[in-house]
């Protein structure tokens, strides 16, 4: 096989990618948007065209940013927001499983993440719900049911905070990050801010190592008998190399300071809250555990040892979950 000589004008982010994709090339999944960077309606934001002869699928939204997404099978929409620093990779298990079943399954990457656009400015939970609702208006989804893992639970929640339910018929949050994370008067039993400015610190000091040795916590790699593969590590490492620092770093602020309080008591359609037990990332006592009193219609499943990376570590059940509730 001959591998083409990539254009001169590739980016950083692209060649982190091509170099992933060469040294894991039949694990990990095709991760290229090439092309130089453009100035799209200001200078704060750029924009990443495809690769020629990789056509990929983007939505642009207000600002000029590109927000990459996938469309994947026909039926009833499920669609998918990715936690931090991942991409819309991180659901592959499940969209891959979903699509087999009869339903349409769609993910989008998070500005600053993945392919879509490396934008300055709107690195925001404001926005990054305002770039989902630029998805589903361009596909012109209806009955969606809404999944969000982490930060991206968070976005979801902030979705129908801005947005409404008028294209949702259910939410799911895994492992998700509401209410907040970060101890305030109205959570004191958060976790305080030495912790997130420690990982402002590494993440500034050393990404790429700061990402590999997240993935023992994430995974719970730590734990006895866990069975974390060199793959889902480096899975994890390749999709937060494929962003932009910038982004990555000012998304920090926003998993952990954000109150999501007033957002959940607008999610009125039925909702399925999964958390695993034993999540070191976000404990369950400080989310799952209170969101589940605030959105109306929510119920909360709990994974006995579950850690944060559920999409990979539990996928079979999660999968089974997901089925099972979109079904329902």
């Amino acid at each position: 096989m001959t591998i083409p000589s990539p254009p001169s004008d590739l980016s950083r982010r692209d060649v982190l990618a091509l170099g992933g994709q060469l040294a894991l090339a039949a694990a990990l999944p095709l991760a290229l948007a090439g092309g130089a960077e453009a100035a799209a309606s200001s200078s704060s934001t750029s924009s990443t065209p495809p690769l020629p002869g990789a056509p990929m699928s983007y939505v642009t939204t207000k600002d000029g940013t590109q927000i990459f997404y996938k469309d994947w099978g026909s039926g009833k929409p499920v669609v998918f927001s990715h936690g931090w620093p991942l991409s819309s990779d991180a659901w592959e298990d499940q969209m891959l499983f979903l699509g087999q079943n009869g339903f349409r399954v769609i993910a989008h990457d998070r500005r600053g993440h993945g392919r879509s656009s490396q934008s300055w400015n709107g690195n925001d939970m404001d926005t990054y719900a305002d770039d989902l609702a630029a998805v589903l208006d361009k596909l012109d989804i209806k009955d969606a049911m809404l999944v969000g893992h982490s930060t991206g639970g968070g976005e979801v929640t902030r979705y129908v905070g801005r947005h409404g339910v008028k294209r949702v018929s259910k939410v799911v949050l895994v492992g998700a990050v509401p209410p907040t994370m970060m101890k305030s008067a109205a959570y004191p039993n958060g976790l305080p801010k030495d912790v997130f400015d420690g990982i402002r610190a590494g993440v500034q000091k050393d990404r790429s190592q700061f990402y590999k040795d997240l993935t023992t916590p994430f995974f719970g790699a730590n734990r006895p008998n866990a069975q974390v593969s060199q793959g889902m590590r480096d899975s994890f490492w390749l999709q937060g190399m494929q962003g932009s620092l910038k982004s990555q770093f000012d998304c920090i602020k926003q998993f952990s300071e954000t109150d999501f309080t007033e957002d959940l008591k607008k999610i009125t359609v039925p909702t399925l809250i999964i958390h695993g037990d034993d999540d070191q990332i976000v404990p369950i006592g400080n989310s799952a555990e209170l969101s589940v009193k605030l959105a109306p219609k929510a119920t909360l499943k709990v994974y006995k040892g579950g850690s944060h990376g559920l999409a990979a570590t539990s996928k079979d059940q999660l999968n089974a979950d997901l089925l099972a509730f979109a079904k329902s």
